[in-house]
């Protein structure tokens, strides 16, 4: 099934481009944010030193573990056959490693009273992420790039923008729960000024997103 590989390092590659993108646009948010405050010099230096170093370890090996457990439980639908048993079976192994890797929930007391919310958001998306993996993965077709295999298996654009905005609404949901109440956040300072972040870097990736889908879907 050389298809199945081809397809499973496209994606791979594209996932961890987006998450380098993720991490760079952080930074340059986390600034922004520290720069606006008065007493902000007060912590810049701790809120600076904590981003870069969840960055360059917690972020980026907790993200290739999810993009990892995600293509590895998509290709094993597809080698066992897609039935909602199976489905269900590689679900059940595959989500309690996904989300001990997600980078919201870890850094989020599982003792506040809103954890279980967003520890079901993570669960929705990780669900709706596997079913969109596996979309990307049987494509049998003769592809040279994920543009192409992004039209194969999302043959139109509005079908592809509503996939797209599915997933961007569940971390959309996710968001909102930390929004409403920073202190389920662990750290220990900065936590406004992380989830104004946050919150501006998920809509600036929500347009680059759509750029991408423009893209993608004009260029043909």
């Amino acid at each position: 099934m050389e298809y199945l590989e081809r397809n499973y390092q496209l994606v791979k590659q594209r996932m961890i481009e987006q998450m380098e993108n993720s991490i760079v646009l952080g930074r340059k948010l986390i600034d922004t944010e520290l720069d606006t405050g008065f007493l902000n010099f007060i912590i810049k230096p701790i809120v600076k030193t904590f981003y870069d170093y969840w960055a360059q370890n917690d972020a980026r090996n907790g993200t290739l573990k999810q993009i990892n457990i995600t293509l590895e439980a998509g290709k094993n639908l597809l080698l066992n056959g897609y039935s909602e048993e199976i489905f269900n079976e590689i679900l059940d192994d595959a989500f309690p490693k996904y989300l001990d890797a997600d980078q919201t929930t870890r850094q989020c007391s599982i003792h506040h009273k809103n954890y279980e919310k967003l520890k079901n958001v993570s669960k929705e998306t990780f669900i709706n992420y596997l079913k969109e993996v596996v979309k990307l993965l049987e494509i049998k077709a003769e592809v040279k790039d994920y543009g192409d295999l992004c039209r194969e298996a999302f043959p139109s654009k509005d079908v592809a923008k509503q996939n797209l905005m599915k997933q961007l609404d569940f971390t959309d949901r996710g968001i909102k729960i930390v929004e409403k109440d920073p202190n389920i956040l662990k750290i220990p300072v900065g936590k406004k000024i992380i989830v104004k972040a946050l919150r501006k870097g998920f809509e600036q990736t929500k347009e680059e997103f759509t750029r991408a889908l423009n893209d993608t879907y004009n260029d043909k």
